[in-house]
């Protein structure tokens, strides 16, 4: 059990780091994880393909096996991009995006920060216009995988820090309220 956690972390390193959920995991390092405990198999990623199943294989002894297809197909890495002239600021797209690539505010435009898309599609299926659709990506860079983790921990930290700061008002507003109540209590009996 003590190098579970080591072995997750090498198996995470060889992932993507699209965050696309694909594989039936809520990212790359929870796939990681279940491949490290040997409750999923390698070859449940369609962005990392052949080569990462090979990775995979080779890190851990095992067979190489082709993509399963439930999860998807391989193909050329692409990049979410939005038509703004479609586009009708309703924002649906931004809180799936794993990576914060997606620009834009409520009853704004929106756009895509290309070079920080990760081209998982999560911003597809929410959109109601159908105004995102899926390009060609340019050249990654050679660090790709470690700036999509980066971009990841990042967003993830934004939205855990805004939920416990949501916690924290509502607790606030929780403990006011009986001290708001004897007050009015107080103001109809003088």
């Amino acid at each position: 059990m003590n190098g579970l956690p080591r072995i997750a972390e090498r198996i995470d390193d060889l992932l993507p780091q699209t965050q696309c959920t694909r594989c039936g995991y809520a990212g790359c390092r929870p796939y990681a994880d279940a491949i490290a405990a040997g409750e999923a198999p390698i070859n449940q990623c369609p962005p990392g393909g052949r080569a990462t199943i090979e990775a995979l294989a080779h890190l851990l002894g095992r067979e190489c096996l082709p993509l399963n297809p439930v999860n998807g197909f391989e193909s050329p890495p692409r990049v979410a991009w939005i038509d703004e002239e479609r586009c009708i600021g309703c924002a649906r797209c931004l809180p799936p995006c794993p990576v914060d690539a997606i620009v834009g505010a409520s009853k704004y435009l929106h756009t895509v920060i290309v070079d920080r898309c990760t081209g998982c599609e999560l911003c597809l299926a929410p959109c109601p216009v159908d105004c995102i659709e899926m390009r060609p990506a340019p050249a990654p860079a050679i660090n790709q995988a470690a700036l999509n983790r980066e971009r990841f921990e990042a967003h993830e930290e934004r939205r855990a820090r805004r939920a416990r700061d949501r916690r924290e008002q509502l607790e606030a507003i929780k403990a006011a309220a009986p001290r708001a109540a004897a007050q009015r209590d107080g103001a109809r009996s003088s």
